[in-house]
């Protein structure tokens, strides 16, 4: 044993056994690399992939008016609000083109790429701002909805999203894979915080802006710098020296480096903030669990010091100390002061409070759905009568909605009960009227068996009831009688006859005022 022990020392100590290890892995390094330059980087057409990712960077006129109009939708989706319309803004938006671009041009150091992808990118911009700004201007809503509020606080999760859609926007163009930019377009939403710096400058809510172009810069360095990196990683070289090369990494490096500063500030803030309100809620819940208690209203402030927190508790035994005994645990918990003000409402029964309650909230949500019907009503039947929207009349206890047309230039009767059967589509459980003006009621004809012309008999029907008005019927008797019968039983009470012997049965209005 004693004479193996030097032999064990001195392979411990031996200074060649390091240096074998570090070849090893040296060799093994090189192994790979050699295998992802066969498999992945010699089998993709780099000068396909420029030339494909540079078509995505043209300033055309294509590009201008898609980014346009996706900015309009972004806006009204953010104000209205509605996600779906949102979403579909994204499906519009070219913007992911022009970045990928900037990025491959920054991975071979192509300075002319670089310059016209940035040019084409600040159209595009420029554009999607100033049309969000008008649209908001006006706009006779104004209001900052949760919409909009979830594009002014970016955080270190919003960098991560936008680095990981840049990986798979670059392997999508660097595969021929364009399909999936559309879905990378939505997961990184360039367009929404462009619709928000809009809507921020025309209301002048430099907080909504600031936040907004915060999120933007974020995706778009992001985007840039993991384009470039993916574009690296398949081979696509710099014509730079290896120390500029090198350089140019590093200087990519610093940049989102200095870009994740802010961003995990506001993700520590946002962190702080959901772990204030979920003590908080849960220690006023806890405290009222055991008498039948619950919580009715909550709502923490954190731009206050200390902390503010109001809530409303309904409970059937009011608890005089419960006010201070959460504010002690919360303020201990999170190590900071907090002014707790807590409401107790005092209820015979918790359990049929939270149901009347509950009642309540659906009866509220079941109005505004009403009242959002009403007002779609309204622009509906204004955009396609002419009138202004005061002048639709509404009758909410029998869900009727009336607009009397004004002349349009061109527009048969039968025109105007199209636009109210269009209308009506979008309301199947309201009675929509359109009053057509007084005009010329197209002639009933009939066939050789002398069946009467089903669609002209219901025109001139409709127009009768809408204008609550009497026609005359001028023709030959035997289809007279017919054709007065239809109309009667359709529900058009007063009908006149004249007879003559034409081909036709002419319909006039009794009276002509309009």
């Amino acid at each position: 044993m004693s004479a193996d022990a030097p032999r064990v020392e001195r392979a411990a100590t031996d200074p060649a056994k390091p240096r074998i290890r570090d070849r090893d892995t040296l060799k093994l390094f090189a192994a790979a690399r050699q295998w992802w330059r066969r498999t992945f980087v010699a089998t993709v057409d780099q000068l396909d992939v420029i030339r494909r990712t540079k078509e995505e960077c043209a300033l055309v006129g294509r590009y201008v008016f898609m980014t346009s109009m996706s900015a309009g939708i972004a806006v009204l989706g953010l104000i209205i609000p509605s996600t779906a319309v949102v979403i579909g803004a994204m499906l519009l938006s070219p913007l992911m083109g022009p970045i990928i671009g900037a990025g491959f041009a920054l991975a071979i150091w192509d300075v002319k790429w670089l310059r016209e992808s940035g040019k084409t990118l600040f159209v595009g911009v420029i554009a999607a701002i100033l049309i969000s700004a008008l649209i908001t201007w006006m706009s006779p809503i104004q209001t900052i909805t949760a919409e909009i509020a979830g594009r002014t606080r970016p955080s270190l999760l919003d960098l991560g999203v936008a680095l990981f859609s840049a990986l798979a926007g670059a392997y999508a163009m660097i595969r021929g894979r364009g399909g999936t930019i559309v879905g990378v377009a939505i997961a990184v939403a360039l367009m929404p915080p462009l619709a928000v710096i809009g809507f921020g400058l025309a209301t002048m809510n430099w907080p909504v802006f600031g936040g907004a172009l915060m999120l933007f810069i974020t995706n778009l360095v992001t985007i840039t710098a993991g384009a470039a990196a993916m574009a690296r990683l398949y081979g696509f070289r710099t014509n730079l020296s290896k120390k500029r090369s090198r350089w140019q990494s590093v200087g990519i490096l610093i940049v989102l480096i200095l870009l994740a500063v802010p961003l995990t500030i506001s993700l520590l803030g946002i962190a702080r903030e959901t772990r204030t309100t979920t003590l908080a809620r849960n220690s006023i819940i806890s405290e009222f669990r055991n008498v039948g208690g619950y919580l009715a209203e909550f709502n923490v402030d954190m731009s206050t010091e200390p902390i503010s927190v109001t809530a409303v508790v309904n409970t059937p035994r009011f608890s005089a100390n419960a006010e201070r005994l959460v504010e002690e645990r919360v303020s201990a918990s999170i190590g900071e002061p907090v002014d707790l003000t807590l409401n107790q409402l005092i209820v015979a029964n918790a359990a049929d409070a939270q149901a009347e309650q509950l009642s309540a909230a659906r009866n509220r949500e079941a109005a505004e759905a009403a009242e959002q019907r009403i007002i779609g009503l309204r622009r509906d039947l204004s955009l396609v009568t002419g009138r202004g929207e005061e002048e639709i009349m509404i009758d909410r206890d029998n869900r009727r909605a009336i607009a009397r047309a004004r002349v349009i230039d061109g527009a048969s009767l039968g025109a105007y009960r199209e636009l109210e059967r269009r209308v009506a589509v979008t309301a199947p459980d309201w009675d929509i009227q359109v009053v057509p003006p007084l005009g010329p009621i197209p002639s009933i004809g009939w066939n050789d068996e002398g069946v009467l012309d089903a669609d002209a008999l219901g025109l001139a029907a409709w127009a009768a009831a809408r204008r609550d008005n009497g026609v005359t019927l001028t023709g030959p008797s035997e289809q007279l009688e017919r054709a007065r019968a239809a109309l009667a039983a359709a529900g058009t009470e007063n009908v006149g006859t004249t007879e003559d012997d034409g081909s036709t049965i002419r319909v006039t209005w009794m009276t002509l005022e309009n």
